[in-house]
């Protein structure tokens, strides 16, 4: 069994203690983060190495920023989407236990029909074309971060309040819908079809978390191969509620069959 996690933690310093913490009580054996808002040669290092996790980061002063934490050796890391002339880091993507895993953070976009909003469109582009090419590996393929998406009104806690806003309009569900129709399954929703509530983001303004107001944002998508072993998928929602956490909970998913150690 093999279990990957995905967690924007809106920056490691500030986390740091509960990622730890979620990290000993999980034991996840590789994890994707988002948001780390922290340059490579200042990530904590030694407190996840001591926590017998190899680590590959693409890092940024104060904004965006994600990670790798393996039990396994990191090996074909990417940093970027290749065609991309992108400077905020948003992707990382490498090979570990045997699975090519992405840590994604898609761009907010602000408002609809804003330069920012442009700037997401972009990037998901970019992203169908590389996912593209990374589908004709014969190895399976899991992204996992914060799409910054939620990909029906089923996955929204006021669908008529979020009704063509930013994380709910049609052009950005349509841009998510073009990438999976690539041939990738969306983990959390294929096993819990019917489940209301399945959010992963609650706002920190106002009664976002006790009135559990949320959206799904969070994804692991799947290629086939992936798909075939995928046995769980779950949100730590208990992460959320935790003090001076993130405004994300983590997700978690199993692949089924021994774990490969490259």
């Amino acid at each position: 069994m093999l279990t990957i996690a995905s967690w924007n933690v809106n920056s490691i310093r500030a986390r740091l203690p509960l990622l730890l913490t979620w990290l000993r009580e999980k034991n996840p054996d590789i994890v994707l983060l988002q948001e780390t808002k922290i340059i490579d040669d200042q990530f904590p290092r030694e407190e996840i190495e001591d926590l017998n996790y190899n680590i590959a980061t693409s890092g940024q002063k104060s904004y965006n920023g994600v990670a790798i934490l393996s039990k396994f050796p990191i090996e074909d890391i990417t940093r970027g989407l290749s065609g991309f002339e992108d400077d905020q880091a948003r992707y990382i993507e490498a090979v570990a236990g045997g699975v090519r895993v992405a840590s994604v953070y898609v761009p907010n976009g602000s408002e609809v029909d804003s330069p920012k909003f442009d700037y997401k469109l972009a990037f998901l582009h970019h992203l169908y074309e590389h996912t593209q090419e990374l589908l004709t590996y014969d190895e399976p393929l899991i992204f996992g971060g914060d799409f910054n998406i939620a990909p029906s009104d089923d996955d929204v806690y006021d669908p008529q309040a979020w009704h063509e806003k930013i994380l709910c309009s049609t052009p950005e569900r349509e841009a998510l819908r073009t990438l999976i129709n690539l041939g990738l399954t969306d983990g959390l929703r294929a096993l819990h079809p019917n489940e209301t509530s399945l959010y992963t983001w609650w706002d920190y303004q106002g009664r976002g978390w006790r009135a559990n107001q949320g959206l799904r944002i969070d994804h692991f998508l799947l290629s086939s191969q992936a798909a075939d072993r995928l046995s769980s998928a779950t949100i730590d929602r208990d992460m959320r509620g935790a003090a001076k956490t993130s405004d994300h909970a983590p997700i978690r998913c199993q692949l089924t069959g021994d774990r490969v150690i490259s």
